[in-house]
């Protein structure tokens, strides 16, 4: 048995991130490397991809790559988990970071809205993970780590497509943690709450947001990015070689109430 603080030691794996170029991707990529992963970055910019890895090889020592995909492209994420093989010769997490969002009401949002959100959310973490999933077959290892949200749990007025996917994600990855248990691979999923990414700040000022959002967490505040970073090393790490199926919330005790 591995003792105390070894249990979190990633040194000599490796993980995928998508949406790894920024925001929470970025942060767990972050915490990743700073437990001794290397990475690759994976986003639907390449530059940015490229541009993040490069800042975390540099201020972890570890490898670092980035690379240009679209999780909702099936050739993609197959070309995604091909060239980490090529480069690092295995896959041991992934990190399925990449999503958007669209808010308005149910009749102002167009039936695009709702089918991007869910082909980016969902069909993308799906696509994903079956990339890597046959190579962590073969070695009888590997952690999958999705990213829902606190709506995926809860309901929130002129969300219904983010709020849709995110629950979808939940039920993916209880599914995906039984279908995947005889390999010796875990599927957890976290669920964060009220974090100030670039995908909140056209509402960070929104007086109904912070009331409803972030006044309603017991901590009554924002989240930080770098709050992200235990959950998703813990996920990836041996100390959680018994969870698996589990939703893990990081939301300063929105769902708590």
């Amino acid at each position: 048995m591995l003792p105390g603080i070894k249990l979190f030691d990633l040194t000599g794996r490796v993980a995928i991130v998508t949406g790894g170029s920024k925001g929470l991707g970025l942060a767990m990529a972050a915490g990743l490397a700073s437990a001794g992963a290397d990475l690759a970055l994976v986003s639907r910019h390449g530059d940015e991809a490229i541009a993040a890895a490069e800042q975390l090889a540099t201020a972890f020592g570890r490898r670092a790559i980035g690379i240009r995909a679209d999780v909702a492209s099936e050739p993609d994420t197959v070309a995604m988990a091909d060239r980490v093989l090529a480069e690092f010769g295995r896959i041991d997490v992934l990190v399925n970071s990449a999503g958007i969002n669209r808010r308005g009401a149910i009749d102002r949002l167009t039936t695009d809205d709702f089918r991007e959100v869910m082909r980016v959310n969902v069909e993308g973490t799906w696509l994903a993970t079956r990339a890597v999933v046959p190579h962590m077959k073969e070695r009888k290892a590997g952690r999958i780590i999705n990213l829902s949200s606190a709506l995926g749990m809860v309901g929130l007025a002129d969300r219904t497509p983010y709020c849709t996917s995110k629950g979808a994600v939940v039920q993916m990855t209880r599914a995906l943690a039984i279908e995947l248990a005889p390999f010796n691979i875990t599927a957890n999923a976290i669920l964060p709450g009220p974090f100030l990414t670039e995908m909140n700040l056209s509402v960070k000022d929104d007086p109904q947001f912070i009331q409803f959002i972030v006044g309603a967490t017991a901590l009554g505040r924002w989240g930080e990015l770098q709050e992200i970073q235990g959950s998703a090393i813990y996920l990836a790490s041996d100390a959680s070689s018994y969870t698996t199926g589990t939703m893990l919330a990081v939301d300063g005790g929105w769902t708590a109430r």
